[in-house]
């Protein structure tokens, strides 16, 4: 069975790897370089702590590969295993944890509640008077995106992937049972199509007459030296209600983050600003400094980045055979480095046996969305 993968970031990569060890035939096309687009300029967060069930499901699943990595596949991930912590201001928001929580808990997830008092213990400068409820889990952690990117390039070229990079995929027909996949300069017949385009994966499906929920929305992130030194044991930390977050760094500095702005239009995905907003990054710090006392007046800004992620209306990817033949594996809103090694199993068992068993993604499917009169599409929520 020969599969064309579009999209040569991690999630593309671990398909391709997946389909190339159950004997298929894979050709990868990138655009640009593998690990180019949104992978590169991940914040690299490996969490089990979600709301939904299916992602804490694609969590559990892809932790033991990141485990495992450097044994696996010969390069060594940086992976920290910190912990995350959740914050609740809201009332609201605490009542989410424990439901949250009690989910987690059941599907094998060492998570817990604290009490602000309780999560000073993990953060030392929380200011723990602004919280009501906060959520931990120690197995959480980050892990470098570059270098998974290279352990999966490596470990798909060694299983005999034909990866085209600088080869943007310009059209898709249905031919017989399979697909005709153009490029500038080959065609190729496949028996399958998976689009793991990321913030290009719309595009991807409007070639193949798919009408896909995916945005592309940009976001940043800023490294900074705090005002108070911050130990690389605290766990990143997010201050849920206000949507800021951080998390330690090498050599004293530290990552801070959020998404603040009222609006949030899409982007063109070939044209954005990969540098980070001077307003936005004032604002980062300071809401970092709301949250725990390591920030303050003399934090001083390293540098930063923007990168996009692939949005679907209820932040959620669409991992699905959406036609005959053409699978996507989109749409993760952020998470799709952490997912990548339980989605790519998932992308080989739609390909190869009709449905996936690794892990259910029914929930994940494209008929959760209905379109619009427009051609777009809206969250289906009846």
């Amino acid at each position: 069975m020969h599969v064309v993968i579009v999209g040569g970031g991690v999630v593309g990569l671990s398909s391709a790897h997946a389909l190339a060890e159950r004997g298929a035939d894979v050709t990868l096309c990138e655009a640009g370089t593998l690990g180019g687009g949104s992978t590169g300029r991940a914040a690299g967060g490996i969490r089990m702590q979600f709301s939904t069930p299916v992602n804490v499901d694609l969590s559990v699943a892809s932790v033991p590969v990141w485990e495992s990595f450097e044994e696996r596949f010969g390069v060594d991930i940086d992976y920290r295993r910190n912990g995350y912590l959740f914050l609740a201001r809201e009332a609201s928001t605490a009542a989410d944890f424990e439901s949250n929580v009690e989910m987690q808990t059941a599907r094998g997830v060492p998570s817990r509640l604290l009490s602000p008092a309780e999560a000073t213990e993990v953060c030392p400068e929380l200011r723990a008077d602004e919280f009501v409820a906060a959520t931990y889990c120690p197995d959480d952690g980050v892990a470098d995106p570059h270098s998974a990117v290279q352990g999966y390039s490596r470990a798909v070229d060694e299983a005999g992937v034909d990866v085209r990079t600088k080869t943007p995929v310009t059209g898709l027909d249905r031919e017989g049972d399979g697909w005709r996949v153009e490029t500038p300069a080959e065609t190729f017949a496949a028996d399958a199509v998976v689009n793991a385009a990321g913030a290009w994966a719309r595009r991807v499906g409007r070639l193949a007459d798919v009408a896909l929920p995916v945005a592309p929305r940009r976001r940043q992130a800023a490294v900074v030296e705090p005002e108070r030194l911050l130990p690389e044991s605290v766990p990143l930390t997010i201050d849920l209600d206000r949507g800021a977050y951080f998390r330690p760094e090498r050599e004293g500095t530290a990552l801070v983050g959020g998404h603040f702005a009222d609006e949030d239009p899409d982007v063109d995905p070939d044209d954005f600003s990969e540098s980070p907003d001077l307003a936005w990054t004032a604002e980062a710090v300071e809401r970092a400094a709301d949250v725990a006392r390591y920030f303050g007046p003399e934090t001083r800004v390293r540098n930063g980045w923007a990168g996009l992620y692939a949005v679907t209306p209820d932040h959620h990817a669409v991992v699905d055979e959406v036609a005959p033949g053409f699978v996507v594996a989109a749409g993760f809103s952020g998470h799709g480095f952490q997912h990548a090694p339980a989605t790519g199993r998932c992308v080989a068992e739609l390909c190869l046996d009709g449905a996936a068993s690794h892990v259910d993604v029914s929930a994940l499917s494209l008929d959760r969305f209905e379109a619009d009169d427009e051609g777009l599409v809206e969250q289906n929520v009846a």
